[in-house]
C-alpha cells in the first residue's frame, strides 16, 4: 500500500537511500573549498546544556520552563520504569536512554564514602583498614543529571570491627 503512495514498485530503490558516490562527490567538494580559503575558521562549538538562561534562548521563557518541566518528568517517570524493571537488560536500555539525554547512573563502587552524595543502607564488616570508610556495594542505584544528583545511591559500607571491653 505505501507503495501505491509513492508511485514505486516495492523493488525500487529508496528514496531516502543516499549512494556512496554522493557522498564521497560531497567530501572532496568539501577538501576542495579548503584549500581553496586555506586555513578554514573554527567554528564555535555548541554546548548542549540545557540549563541557560532564558534569555539567552530563542523561545518565550514560559515555554522554556514548561519544556524544562516536561523534561524532569519524563526522567522522573524513567527512574520510576527502572527501579521497577524485572529484565535487566530493560533496566539497562532504560539506563543507555537517560545516558544519552545527560541522566548518568551512579554506581560508587570503591569510592570513598561520602553522605553528601550516598545514603548508607546497610554495613559491613572488614578487617582491612584500607577498604574502611569506602562503598562495598552499590544497593540502589542513584542518577545524577549534568553534574546534579537527582537521587543519591543507597550503598553498603565498608566499617571496622567494633571492639568489645
Amino acid at each position: 500500500m505505501a507503495s501505491w503512495f509513492k508511485n514505486k514498485r516495492k523493488d525500487e530503490d529508496s528514496t531516502i537511500e543516499v549512494r556512496a558516490a554522493v557522498i564521497a562527490e560531497v567530501d572532496r567538494e568539501a577538501d576542495r573549498v579548503v584549500e581553496q580559503e586555506g586555513d578554514a575558521v573554527p567554528q564555535e562549538e555548541l554546548s548542549d546544556d540545557f540549563r541557560v538562561e532564558p534569555a539567552l534562548v530563542s523561545i518565550a521563557p514560559e515555554v522554556y520552563d514548561q519544556a524544562i518541566a516536561e523534561r524532569l518528568s519524563l526522567v522522573s517517570l524513567c527512574l520510576y520504569a527502572h527501579d521497577r524493571a524485572r529484565s535487566s537488560g530493560v533496566a539497562e536500555r532504560i539506563e543507555e536512554g537517560l545516558a544519552a539525554v545527560g541522566v548518568r547512573a551512579v554506581r560508587p563502587d570503591g569510592d570513598r564514602f561520602d553522605p553528601a552524595f550516598h545514603e548508607a543502607g546497610g554495613t559491613l564488616v572488614t578487617e582491612d583498614a584500607a577498604l574502611q570508610g569506602t562503598v562495598a556495594e552499590t544497593e540502589v542505584v542513584g542518577f545524577s543529571d549534568r553534574g546534579q544528583l537527582l537521587r543519591p545511591p543507597i550503598v553498603t559500607v565498608y566499617t571496622g570491627r567494633v571492639g568489645t571491653a
